[in-house]
């Protein structure tokens, strides 16, 4: 079982001043600690930020097979996290891979001001060593998960844990903490590498591994010079940083709102154009981000109703009626799509609300109804001389389709029983909105004319 548990925090330039800064402050004399640093096995970092989803699960144990292979010393994980969105399940076998590592596993919340809540905190049990930056705190794990190999024991602080947050200060009091270097906590990364040395760690197998991650010499004057072993760096590739980023509360708001209302905008103009690509995928982004979020489905459905609300008024070019239904749907459903995770709101803030709303009905009461107005104002649309005029089929129409008419292309519409091949020549005998009523130029249903 693993004895020692260690979270701390790592700011970006902390990191880099353990690669270099370190050796300009300490200047030339401590080039014999260097070169005996750099004959010390390696240790690893590996960034986990953001919700606990599967990307960033799955970076994790990629980090504990890629430590083992290299052979490093230890694998550091750098924590900033307030909840976890993976099932108990899959959090069982996170645990579980943690605690079989064969590399030593320290977890460091940080860098000052980070969290580590919910079921992601967990992971506090599993690792061999744990600290925390000051400022920084954790809390709020729900109930622990069985996993073969863990221990919840977080000394008085066991059951608090569960529930409510702890501090440094408090968390180092209470035992939550097994390891801390000092009452100050450890506040950088390179802190947090002097400090893993030394330490025996119990791994699976009863193999126990004495941590050697410092290198000591004496300088020209007699001074002792202390040099950190090398610190290799991780993160998500930029490919899974974007879906995790895309898997966000804010994000994946963001993103259906603009996709629904592109392709909305793209159904009422003639063919496939840009705003229906970035429309495609954005919606598609969106998916993917409600798929690994907790999400209420009545939300979602009162949103998709009130694009289809939207709809009804555009194409009269007219708010009305439907366009305040549409707006108190999207309103309700903006409010209660995400669902709370180990205690912690998704919500996304409200700023991000006023602008996924507010956006919505500006586009609906002035911008889309404008563009329709607009499009059937001119000279050369909407007026009675169009009717009569004749153009060119597209593609095929059956009983929808595209047409040419005056050098534009407009949807177009025929009566079932006389569909219209592409390239055939086509008369315009109506417009129902923004839709031209075609017939063939030989063979048209009657119906068309009758009802003149």
């Amino acid at each position: 079982m693993r004895k020692l548990i260690l979270a701390v925090a790592l700011g970006g330039c902390a990191f880099f001043g353990l690669a270099s800064g370190a050796a300009a402050a300490e200047g030339s004399g401590n080039a014999a600690a260097e070169a005996a640093a750099a004959q010390l096995s390696p240790v690893d970092v590996q960034e986990v930020s953001g919700l606990l989803d599967e990307i960033q699960a799955d970076a994790i144990e990629k980090a504990l097979v890629r430590s083992a292979d290299a052979g490093s010393q230890a694998l550091i994980f750098q924590v900033n996290t307030r909840g976890a969105v993976i099932s108990r399940e899959r959090m069982v076998e996170l645990l579980e891979q943690i605690v079989a590592s064969e590399v030593p596993v320290a977890i460091w919340v940080g860098p000052s001001g980070s969290r580590l809540y919910g079921m992601a905190a967990q992971m506090l049990a599993a690792a061999d060593v744990t600290a925390m930056a000051p400022g920084s705190r954790i809390g709020k794990m729900g109930t622990p998960v069985i996993a073969k190999g863990v221990t919840f024991d977080f000394g008085a602080s066991t059951d608090l844990l569960q529930t409510e947050t702890l501090g440094f200060a408090d968390a180092r009091k209470t035992g939550a903490l097994k390891f801390a270097s000092n009452d100050e906590g450890v506040p950088v990364l390179k802190n947090m590498v002097f400090t893993l040395d030394g330490l025996t760690v119990d791994g699976p197998n009863s193999k126990t591994t004495v941590l050697d991650t410092v290198a000591e010499s004496l300088d020209g004057t007699g001074q002792v010079v202390r040099e950190a072993t090398t610190v290799r760096f991780f993160k998500l590739g930029l490919l899974a940083q974007l879906f995790h980023t895309v898997a966000s509360s804010p994000v994946t708001y963001l993103l259906l709102v603009i996709g629904l209302s592109l392709l909305i905008f793209e159904f009422f103009t003639a063919g496939i154009g840009v705003a229906g690509l970035v429309g495609a995928v954005c919606s598609v982004l969106a998916c993917f981000g409600l798929a690994e979020l907790p999400i209420r489905g009545a939300a979602l459905v009162a949103m998709l109703l009130a694009m289809v609300a939207f709809a009804v008024d555009v194409q009269v070019g007219v708010p009305r009626l439907w366009t305040g239904v549409g707006i108190a749907l999207f309103s309700i459903g903006s409010l209660f799509l995400f669902r709370d995770v180990d205690g912690a709101s998704l919500r996304p803030s409200w700023i991000t609300l006023l602008v996924g709303i507010g956006g919505v009905a500006l586009t609906y009461i002035v911008g889309m109804p404008s563009m329709t107005r607009t499009r059937f104002g001119t000279p050369t649309i909407g007026r009675e001389w169009m009717v009569g005029s004749q153009g060119v089929a597209l593609d095929d129409i059956s009983p929808e389709g595209t047409v040419r008419v005056h050098e534009g292309a407009w949807r177009a519409r025929t009566n079932r029983a006389t569909p219209i091949e592409r390239g055939e020549t086509v008369n315009v005998v109506a417009i129902d909105g923004v839709t031209l009523e075609v017939e063939p130029l030989e063979g048209a249903a009657k119906d068309y004319r009758e009802r003149h």
